[in-house]
Protein backbone atom coordinates (compact mmCIF):
# COMPACT_ATOMS: atom_id res chain seq x y z
CA UNK A 1 0.00 0.00 0.00
CA UNK A 2 1.20 3.48 -0.83
CA UNK A 3 0.74 6.10 1.71
CA UNK A 4 0.67 9.68 1.28
CA UNK A 5 0.41 12.50 4.30
CA UNK A 6 -1.45 15.05 2.47
CA UNK A 7 -4.13 15.29 -0.58
CA UNK A 8 -1.56 17.53 -2.21
CA UNK A 9 0.72 14.97 -2.27
CA UNK A 10 -0.85 13.77 -4.88
CA UNK A 11 -0.93 16.79 -7.61
CA UNK A 12 1.69 15.91 -9.06
CA UNK A 13 1.37 12.86 -10.16
CA UNK A 14 -1.00 13.56 -12.50
CA UNK A 15 -1.44 10.61 -15.16
CA UNK A 16 0.71 8.06 -12.63
CA UNK A 17 -0.43 5.02 -10.65
CA UNK A 18 -1.16 6.28 -7.11
CA UNK A 19 -1.51 2.73 -6.14
CA UNK A 20 -2.19 -1.21 -6.70
CA UNK A 21 -4.53 -3.39 -4.68
CA UNK A 22 -4.07 -6.44 -3.17
CA UNK A 23 -5.51 -9.32 -5.14
CA UNK A 24 -8.79 -10.23 -3.92
CA UNK A 25 -10.72 -13.41 -4.92
CA UNK A 26 -14.44 -12.99 -6.21
CA UNK A 27 -15.65 -16.86 -4.82
CA UNK A 28 -19.59 -18.01 -5.05
CA UNK A 29 -20.31 -16.89 -1.66
CA UNK A 30 -19.46 -12.78 -2.37
CA UNK A 31 -21.54 -13.43 -5.76
CA UNK A 32 -24.60 -14.77 -4.24
CA UNK A 33 -24.47 -12.37 -1.03
CA UNK A 34 -24.21 -9.58 -3.95
CA UNK A 35 -26.94 -11.37 -5.85
CA UNK A 36 -29.04 -11.01 -2.69
CA UNK A 37 -28.19 -7.52 -2.17
CA UNK A 38 -29.25 -6.34 -5.53
CA UNK A 39 -31.95 -8.91 -6.47
CA UNK A 40 -30.03 -10.08 -9.44
CA UNK A 41 -30.21 -13.43 -9.55
CA UNK A 42 -29.51 -14.28 -13.06
CA UNK A 43 -28.56 -17.97 -13.84
CA UNK A 44 -25.38 -17.29 -15.09
CA UNK A 45 -24.35 -15.84 -11.40
CA UNK A 46 -25.90 -17.73 -9.20
CA UNK A 47 -26.98 -21.36 -10.53
CA UNK A 48 -23.56 -23.28 -10.69
CA UNK A 49 -25.13 -26.48 -12.58
CA UNK A 50 -27.05 -24.30 -15.02
CA UNK A 51 -23.92 -21.72 -15.64
CA UNK A 52 -21.39 -24.67 -15.84
CA UNK A 53 -23.41 -25.49 -19.10
CA UNK A 54 -23.45 -21.70 -20.32
CA UNK A 55 -21.83 -19.61 -22.31
CA UNK A 56 -19.01 -18.85 -19.66
CA UNK A 57 -18.35 -22.69 -18.69
CA UNK A 58 -18.78 -21.16 -14.96
CA UNK A 59 -20.56 -18.85 -12.59
CA UNK A 60 -19.43 -15.24 -13.28
CA UNK A 61 -19.31 -12.35 -10.91
CA UNK A 62 -21.56 -9.28 -11.43
CA UNK A 63 -20.20 -6.72 -13.60
CA UNK A 64 -22.11 -4.13 -10.90
CA UNK A 65 -20.00 -6.62 -8.30
CA UNK A 66 -16.93 -5.77 -9.63
CA UNK A 67 -17.36 -2.11 -10.01
CA UNK A 68 -19.13 -2.13 -6.19
CA UNK A 69 -15.10 -3.44 -5.12
CA UNK A 70 -13.84 -0.04 -6.11
CA UNK A 71 -14.08 0.58 -1.95
CA UNK A 72 -11.89 -2.65 -0.92
CA UNK A 73 -9.56 -1.90 -3.47
CA UNK A 74 -9.00 1.07 -2.99
CA UNK A 75 -8.60 0.52 0.84
CA UNK A 76 -5.45 -1.68 -0.05
CA UNK A 77 -4.07 0.49 -2.50
CA UNK A 78 -3.24 3.81 -1.22
CA UNK A 79 -3.82 5.76 1.71
CA UNK A 80 -4.56 9.44 2.29
CA UNK A 81 -3.58 10.52 6.09
CA UNK A 82 -4.48 14.15 6.59
CA UNK A 83 -7.80 13.95 5.37
CA UNK A 84 -11.44 14.10 7.63
CA UNK A 85 -13.73 13.06 5.02
CA UNK A 86 -13.42 11.32 1.63
CA UNK A 87 -17.07 11.19 -0.33
CA UNK A 88 -17.87 9.18 -3.41
CA UNK A 89 -19.00 11.59 -6.10
CA UNK A 90 -19.84 9.39 -9.03
CA UNK A 91 -18.57 7.93 -12.05
CA UNK A 92 -17.70 8.67 -15.63
CA UNK A 93 -17.04 6.16 -18.48
CA UNK A 94 -17.36 2.85 -16.80
CA UNK A 95 -16.73 -0.52 -18.89
CA UNK A 96 -16.83 -4.18 -18.11
CA UNK A 97 -14.36 -6.02 -20.56
CA UNK A 98 -14.28 -9.85 -19.72
CA UNK A 99 -16.53 -11.99 -17.78
CA UNK A 100 -15.26 -12.65 -14.09
CA UNK A 101 -15.41 -16.32 -13.74
CA UNK A 102 -16.43 -17.16 -9.93
CA UNK A 103 -13.13 -17.93 -7.97
CA UNK A 104 -11.20 -15.59 -9.95
CA UNK A 105 -8.61 -13.19 -8.11
CA UNK A 106 -8.69 -9.34 -9.24
CA UNK A 107 -6.80 -6.39 -8.06
CA UNK A 108 -6.92 -2.86 -8.84
CA UNK A 109 -4.80 0.41 -10.33
CA UNK A 110 -6.09 3.67 -9.49
CA UNK A 111 -4.19 6.31 -12.29
CA UNK A 112 -4.71 9.90 -11.41
CA UNK A 113 -6.75 11.35 -14.19
CA UNK A 114 -7.48 15.22 -12.16
CA UNK A 115 -6.91 16.58 -9.47
CA UNK A 116 -8.62 19.86 -8.60
CA UNK A 117 -9.41 22.38 -5.87
CA UNK A 118 -13.02 22.55 -4.12
CA UNK A 119 -14.42 25.31 -1.73
CA UNK A 120 -14.25 24.37 2.25
CA UNK A 121 -10.60 22.86 2.03
CA UNK A 122 -11.77 20.18 0.08
CA UNK A 123 -10.24 18.38 -3.49
CA UNK A 124 -11.72 16.57 -6.73
CA UNK A 125 -9.84 13.64 -7.66
CA UNK A 126 -10.35 11.60 -10.75
CA UNK A 127 -8.87 8.69 -10.93
CA UNK A 128 -8.95 6.00 -13.68
CA UNK A 129 -9.39 2.00 -12.07
CA UNK A 130 -7.91 -0.61 -13.93
CA UNK A 131 -9.25 -3.81 -12.58
CA UNK A 132 -6.82 -7.16 -14.02
CA UNK A 133 -8.01 -10.54 -13.28
CA UNK A 134 -5.11 -13.07 -12.20
CA UNK A 135 -3.97 -14.48 -15.90
CA UNK A 136 -5.88 -12.70 -17.97
CA UNK A 137 -4.83 -10.14 -21.26
CA UNK A 138 -7.01 -7.53 -20.73
CA UNK A 139 -8.67 -6.10 -17.96
CA UNK A 140 -11.94 -7.20 -16.55
CA UNK A 141 -13.17 -3.48 -16.14
CA UNK A 142 -11.80 0.22 -16.59
CA UNK A 143 -14.19 3.12 -14.86
CA UNK A 144 -13.32 7.04 -13.83
CA UNK A 145 -14.26 7.30 -10.15
CA UNK A 146 -14.68 11.06 -8.90
CA UNK A 147 -13.69 11.21 -5.24
CA UNK A 148 -14.18 14.21 -3.18
CA UNK A 149 -11.96 14.63 -0.02
CA UNK A 150 -11.84 17.62 2.54
CA UNK A 151 -9.24 18.13 5.09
Amino acid sequence: MKTYETVAQLQPLLREVVGTSDWIVVDQQRINTFADATGDFQWIHVDPERAAAGPFGAPIAHGFLTLSMLPVFSQSAFAIRQIKLGVNYGLNKVRFLKPVPVNSRLRAHFKLISFDSLDNNGTQIIYEMTVEMEGADKPVCVAESILRVFD
